[in-house]
């Protein structure tokens, strides 16, 4: 089991949120002998994940009752953020006005960096972002960063699916239905020629093929994030990753005001997105047995040794059936469990607000987490050819 340093005393660790990436990095904190793993949510059948001899200790609470949260996190050496993302903002504040340490991957919409003044001011480190796409997405661009002379586009391909796809929507959600569906309706923002421009989600289909998945369908998606403030790269994008025809079906759900917040009809405000919601629940709840895979390539052109290339990093992972992890679980909570324990062993260390790409500008620390990754099973194929 890879430990990046022996702690010299049991440090305490408190996951907030008991979903399946929530379960996962607890877990996996867990298996450390060094660290006191407890984990919290408001959902009491969730404690069932955590009761085997050597599982996180449980903690039935309401998340969102700022109170409530701040007794929580007052006695634990740092706190890894795993809930859903329109509570993820105001979340983190209050773990960094308890002057808390913090691993985030709350895929919240608000600009993390409204928080940099307060951690500094705190002297916390605060990761946020630290998961699959954002997170790992980022953390090769910081290394390709400070391995290329120059990069002239960068794009991240990324999509959680059914290892076997069933009608009518090929596609189980891994992860909250109403993040997805967030995801679908944000405006995406992407770098294009120098300027950073915001066009429909959804937009811009284009088929490719991928090696044991077949034909997927790539389209724009908001998940930038961060990497938007790197100036130096001309073209960015991120785009999501489906079987052919679901994009198609979301799109029309959104064209026709199935999506919207709100809308009124005959005099009456309707709340039709929130019905959606809770419709695609039932139809995108991901069972025990949809397993799921997770692909990724993310690709780099530019200069290189002073020739132009184009370097491929290519992921694929599928459900842990051993253990019964899901594939976005896992992508998702190991990289965050993988920073938690640098954070906590003091092996990096940077006051304020840390997008995963400041992690990856230091070569010793992104082959740390990389290995982490590779000793459970989730390794990047990498490829580079001249252009």
């Amino acid at each position: 089991m890879w430990y990046p340093k022996a702690m010299a005393q049991k440090q305490s660790v408190l996951v907030l949120g008991a979903g399946r990436v929530g379960s996962v990095i607890a877990h996996d904190l867990a298996s450390d002998p060094s660290l006191s793993v407890s984990v919290a949510d408001r959902d009491p059948a969730r404690a069932e994940l955590f009761s085997s001899e050597g599982s996180p200790t449980f903690l039935e609470a309401d998340l969102s009752r700022s109170e409530r949260l701040r007794e929580l996190v007052a006695p634990f050496d740092l706190v890894v953020g795993a809930v859903p993302g329109w509570m993820g903002f105001e979340t983190l504040g209050t773990v960094l006005e308890c002057d808390k340490d913090a691993v985030d991957i709350s895929f919240f919409e608000e600009d993390p960096f409204e928080l940099d003044a307060l951690a500094k001011e705190r002297g916390r480190t605060a990761v946020v972002d630290c998961g699959v796409a954002p997170g790992l997405s980022n953390l090769v661009l910081g290394r390709i960063q400070h391995e290329f002379e120059r990069i002239d586009s960068f794009v991240c391909l990324v999509g959680g699916l059914p290892e076997e796809p069933q009608p009518p929507w090929n596609y189980k959600a891994p992860y909250s239905p109403s993040d997805v569906i967030e995801m679908y309706t944000r405006p995406a923002r992407i770098v294009r020629d120098g300027k950073v421009m915001a066009v429909p989600a959804l937009t811009e289909p284009e088929e490719l093929e991928f090696p044991n998945v077949g034909t997927l369908e790539a389209f724009n998606t908001d998940g930038l994030r961060t990497l938007l403030a790197i100036d130096s790269i001309p073209n960015l994008m991120e785009r999501t990753l489906r079987y052919p025809g679901h994009r198609a079906q979301v799109e029309l759900l959104a064209s026709s005001g199935f999506l919207d917040p709100e809308r009124e009809v005959d005099g009456v405000l309707l709340r039709p997105r929130e019905i959606s919601e809770q419709l695609l629940r039932q139809q995108w709840h991901q069972g025990k047995e949809d397993y799921d895979v997770t692909v990724m390539r993310l690709t780099a052109e530019g200069v290189r040794g002073g020739e132009k290339v184009r370097q491929t990093f290519d992921l694929e992972d599928h459900f842990d059936r051993e253990r019964g992890f899901s594939s976005m679980a896992r992508t998702t909570g190991y990289p965050c469990a993988a920073v938690a324990r640098l954070v906590l062993n003091g092996t990096f260390r940077r006051p304020g607000i840390v997008p995963p790409e400041f992690i990856g500008a230091d070569l010793e620390t992104y082959r740390s987490i990389l290995g982490y990754l590779e000793e459970r099973g989730v390794a990047f194929q990498v490829s580079q050819e001249p252009l």
